[in-house]
């Protein structure tokens, strides 16, 4: 017998439990953004420090440029989108982050490569062979752009979009990779995520830019559509250039998180395309399937990365649980059931969360190396070290791009990556 005043109780939880978590969410945030802002600002130089102790200590002055990008668009999206984070300083330092991204991210200019790794004072340290400095780089600029209506952003960020079109799609030659006679034709799943986050991003409210970017938002999706193999079994994270799977290890490889990330990169594209069968198409192969193989059933927590026939992974780290998948999957199962209203991707989004507050949580300071080791324990760090483990307790090595959520470090972002999509649900 239906029962409207039980349902009408579920629904009240429901909306309960999920205020409940916004507000965790919304704490962690705080935190967070508080601990940038005293510690992480470089006021002789510009830019940002982003290898950070606990207690706010420069380790490395180093500045790598994605990390700069970031948190440029970090700032100003909070700027823009959340009243209580509408204050001079967070727009000042977003400004002085990308006038150093400016000045100094580009190699050699007027061309377009970044580089991957500045001294503290702008110098290049080490470029490298991809386009992810400057998709980065790009979101920096159209946010800026956004909150204080400098045209320089914007043409910034337009002529750069075209240079990486032109290398994804025309010549990658630019980018400096030689082509081995022996090397795999092969055509990983991060170059089409991420000009699709791109689309997205120069898109928003504009609809100039978002009907030129149509096509190739079609595209990207196309791409990442054939990284679905063996019988729609699977998501591998390289295809041939042809759609095709590959032998080896290369053609066996799976990063749980990453086929998360590109689920609700798909998500955002099938909702402004009107289309609910590709919603419908993501949610079960990018979302529901690789959480199902990804998730460690006896210790809970994803894999960081997998073989896709249960053979030994190459890299090392196969086992750890990083912080950053499972913000992907608390991000894509949140929004799969806002998109869809199905009750089960809410319960996974609990089970994700429930885990990933328990193991890092910037409000408790238990920070992790990036992520703990397979049964949920930090790994053993040096004094004053940013670290990542391996499966082997004894073997580590140093992760200098994962400086605010080590046990030695400051609070981990995991709350403001989150929150930054929340507007979007």
């Amino acid at each position: 017998v239906w029962d409207p005043g039980g349902v009408s109780q579920d629904m009240e939880k429901e909306r309960e439990t999920l205020q409940a978590w916004k507000e965790r969410v919304e704490h962690e945030l705080d935190v967070v953004v508080a601990f940038w802002l005293e510690h992480s600002h470089d006021q002789e130089h510009g830019g940002f420090f982003t290898c950070l102790g606990r207690d706010g200590q420069v380790y490395d002055d180093l500045k790598y440029v994605w990390l700069q990008g970031r948190q440029v668009w970090m700032y100003c999206r909070l700027y823009r989108k959340l009243e209580r984070f509408r204050r001079p300083e967070l727009l000042n330092a977003a400004k002085a982050g990308g006038e150093f991204l400016l000045r100094y991210a580009r190699v050699a200019p007027p061309a377009k490569k970044c580089a991957f790794v500045l001294t503290r004072d702008g110098r290049p340290v080490k470029v490298q062979r991809t386009i992810f400095s400057e998709c980065f780089y790009t979101m920096a600029m159209n946010e800026l752009w956004r909150v204080t209506g400098d045209a320089q952003y914007q043409s910034e960020a337009v002529e750069m979009m075209d240079q990486i079109v032109h290398w994804v799609r025309e010549d990658p030659s630019g980018l400096g990779r030689p082509q081995l006679p022996g090397a795999p034709a092969a055509e990983s799943m991060a170059a089409p995520m991420m000009l699709l986050s791109l689309v997205e991003q120069l898109g928003e409210a504009d609809d100039e830019l978002a009907g030129s970017y149509a096509e190739l938002g079609d595209w990207c999706a196309r791409r990442i559509l054939r990284h679905v193999q063996r019988g729609g079994q699977a998501v591998l994270e390289n295809v041939s250039e042809d759609g095709e799977g590959l032998s080896g290890c290369l053609g066996r490889h799976q990063n749980p998180g990453h086929a998360l990330e590109a689920g609700w990169f798909l998500l955002r594209h099938a909702v402004r395309r009107g289309d609910p069968k590709l919603r419908a198409h993501v949610i079960d192969k990018f979302l529901l399937l690789p959480f199902r193989s990804g998730w460690d059933p006896d210790h809970g927590g994803l894999f960081y990365f997998q073989d896709a026939d249960g053979l030994c992974p190459t890299q090392l780290e196969w086992a750890m649980k990083l912080w950053w998948p499972h913000s992907e999957a608390m991000i894509a199962f949140l929004m799969g059931y806002s998109e869809s209203g199905d009750s089960a991707l809410l319960n996974i989004f609990y089970q994700v969360a429930e885990y990933t507050f328990r193991q890092v949580s910037a409000a408790s300071w238990s920070q992790r190396c990036g992520g703990d080791r397979r049964h949920g324990t930090p790994p053993p760090s040096p004094p004053r070290r940013t670290c990542s483990l391996s499966r082997s307790e004894s073997s580590w090595k140093s992760r200098p791009w994962c400086p605010l959520f080590s046990q030695e470090s400051g609070p981990c972002p995991t709350g403001a990556y989150i929150w930054c999509w929340w507007d979007r649900l």
